[in-house]
């Protein structure tokens, strides 16, 4: 009996001994397998982290020669835009046909400026922002300047520019943010309207804010497209109608200096009734210091 018991005891703990070893062997390959993954894994990590850098240089590569580009190009289109702008002064001697090309190229180069003028505002605002520097300003004369300089494009779809503003509209901002942000408002505003249609630009005082509101006789912006407005380079269903550029960069820009100026902007459109864009900004507690004229005897 007591034989048969230690017979039984020694298999128990034979048993015990082999499971240990076996739980041991399986552990021991489990561990060689989780440090082989582990190892895979890390190798991963260390190609993707290389892979990112050679992304991340790429992109800074192409921002840097999109820039470098951009700004090499600027000088001759503002040269060629302000050769353009003399003949069309002086243009009684040309025929129909040549006023007719010197209006197309009119318009090519004005694209063609405006979408340097965007792409080099979107590499300073991803790179390291553009400066705010805010001082008082007549809204109301920088716009009259603005809508002027718009006039002979505007002319060329017979399309009215109609401003409607107090003498002064003096607000606290940065003169080159008002000018970026009313010059893609109007430039578009242009761009998506039909010919024979009016473009409504006003000031108007609201308590201790002017709105200004760029109104057009467009196609409108639906629903859908308004979600994705201020998205960089959305392609949206509306299509310039005279065959004009566009960056997608444009409401981007508007909408990254709105908010810097800490100013509101607002979209108000429906399919077929037009887009009107209104942009709220403080009115200024510190007038305009204007320079006192000296006389020469």
């Amino acid at each position: 009996m007591e034989n048969t018991l230690n017979i039984v005891l020694i298999v128990l703990l034979l048993v015990v001994i082999l499971l240990v070893v076996r739980a041991y062997l399986n552990l021991k390959q489990k561990n060689k397998l989780i440090l082989v993954q582990s190892r895979e894994i890390k190798r991963q990590i260390q190609e993707q982290e290389k892979r990112n850098k050679q992304v991340g240089d790429l992109v800074h590569e192409k921002q840097q020669l999109i820039g470098l580009v951009s700004h090499d190009l600027k000088g001759p289109f503002n040269r060629i835009f302000a050769l353009i702008q003399l003949l069309e002064i002086t243009n009684e001697n040309l025929t129909s046909d040549q006023r007719e090309y010197l209006g197309k190229m009119h318009q090519i180069v004005a694209d063609g400026l405006g979408m340097i003028r965007n792409l080099l505002d979107n590499r300073r605002l991803e790179d390291q922002g553009i400066d705010l520097t805010s001082e008082p300003l007549n809204l109301a004369a920088i716009l009259g300047s603005l809508i002027k300089n718009y006039r002979t494009l505007s002319e060329k779809k017979d399309i009215q520019i109609h401003f409607h503003s107090p003498e002064e509209a003096i607000v606290l901002a940065d003169k080159l943010y008002i000018y970026r942000i009313f010059e893609n408002l109007i430039s578009n505003a242009l761009k998506f309207s039909p010919e024979k249609r009016n473009i409504y630009v006003s000031i108007e005082e609201v308590n201790s804010t002017f709105e200004v509101k760029v109104k057009d006789e467009g196609p409108g912006i639906s629903e859908e497209d308004q979600k994705k407005l201020y998205q960089k380079f959305q392609r949206l269903s509306a299509r310039p109608t005279g065959g004009e550029s566009s960056t997608g960069l444009g409401l981007a820009i508007v909408k990254a200096l709105v908010d810097k100026m800490g100013s509101e902007l607002r979209c108000e459109s429906e399919l077929g009734m037009g887009t009107t864009f209104i942009i709220t900004i403080a009115k200024s507690e510190v007038p305009i210091v204007r320079k006192k004229s000296v006389a020469i005897n």
